[in-house]
């Protein structure tokens, strides 16, 4: 993968070009489902999904007269940490205020784009260009904060509170969570596993140790490398990256302590077993919470994947153990 960095200018006006493309399609999917229910927004959207092709027309006028017709074969996926989008058939059903935050996320990673290649950009022409369409899409951005059906009011300073718990929520939430999430439930597995298979607490306690600590280095160093931050928004990489990682630990080592309980008390096991299997559930409804809560996903339809994947996985170790 090229880093954005390595770009030519001719590779950077490309990516410019097809991801005009792509957002305007998925503006104008978001008019469409919401034109009868809410036509006010989804005229807005139809707006913006014209005024993407628009970008994308004086992008591809600039390109012809630089470089001719034919784009080269670069995709965004080739670029290490560039924007993102998530697949339209994964968009077409969302409610107008995850449109709408969709929205306000997808213009702050466009607008960063062109700023960023505004500035790495010789030729007076492109950087003007580029420098146009980073303060609309900062305009588009705006815009998109006003399509819920009760629009946004107050002053600035509840402008710039909206703009930090939105940051806060890339920077942090994203990354805690996901590592949280994976420290949770695939440590279940190795612990449970061994916990069934020797009946020791202190051997299982440093298979949950090990698997804890080994899966936050992991996911700390993949998140850590998987984007730098640059384009999308998401702050520094080595932050996220330890975020994520201390939560992949802290995910794996709160049903692990219960095993420090000493081999030597009265029904050791099953004391440690049933307090980690009660922390388990702990672990799993909180992750349910913080989905609800930060990544607008209802509590019972993120209480039903979390707790169902865990406990599948919470099985799975039971019955590997005990095999």
């Amino acid at each position: 993968m090229k880093t954005f960095a390595e770009l030519s200018e001719r590779e950077v006006l490309t990516l410019a070009i097809t991801g005009e493309e792509e957002d305007s399609r998925i503006y104008q999917s978001f008019a469409d489902s919401l034109r009868e229910t809410y036509p006010h927004s989804a005229a807005m959207f139809d707006e913006m999904a014209a005024e993407e092709r628009g970008h994308r027309d004086m992008l591809y006028h600039l390109y012809r007269e630089k470089f001719g017709e034919h784009l080269p074969p670069i995709r965004r996926e080739d670029v290490k940490g560039f924007l993102k989008r998530r697949p339209i058939w994964l968009t077409q059903n969302l409610p107008v205020d995850k449109m709408r935050k969709e929205a306000e996320i997808m213009e702050l990673q466009a607008a960063r784009f062109y700023e960023k290649a505004a500035t790495q950009t010789l030729d007076v022409n492109v950087r003007q260009l580029l420098t146009t369409l980073a303060e609309a899409e900062r305009g588009h951005e705006r815009r998109a904060g006003e399509l819920e059906e009760k629009h946004l009011k107050g002053d600035a300073e509840a402008e710039e509170a909206h703009t930090k718990r939105r940051m806060f929520v890339l920077q942090y939430v994203q990354p805690g969570l996901a590592g949280l999430m994976d420290g949770s439930v695939s440590t279940l597995a190795p612990l449970f596993a061994a916990a069934f298979a020797t009946h020791s607490n202190w051997e299982t306690f440093l298979v949950g140790l090990a698997a804890s600590i080994g899966a936050g280095i992991s996911m700390g160093f993949a998140e850590a490398l998987s984007d730098d931050g640059s384009l999308t928004g998401r702050g520094a990489p080595w932050i996220r990256g330890f975020v994520c990682g201390l939560m992949t630990t802290v995910g794996g080592i709160g049903h692990t302590l219960p095993y420090l309980v000493p081999d030597a008390w009265p029904n050791a096991f099953m004391i440690a077993t049933s307090i980690a299997a009660v922390i388990v559930l702990i672990e799993l409804w909180a992750i349910a919470y913080v989905r609800a809560r930060f990544m607008d996903t209802p509590f019972l339809q993120a209480a039903f994947q979390v707790v169902l994947g865990g406990v599948l996985v919470f099985v799975t170790g039971i019955l590997i153990g005990s095999a």
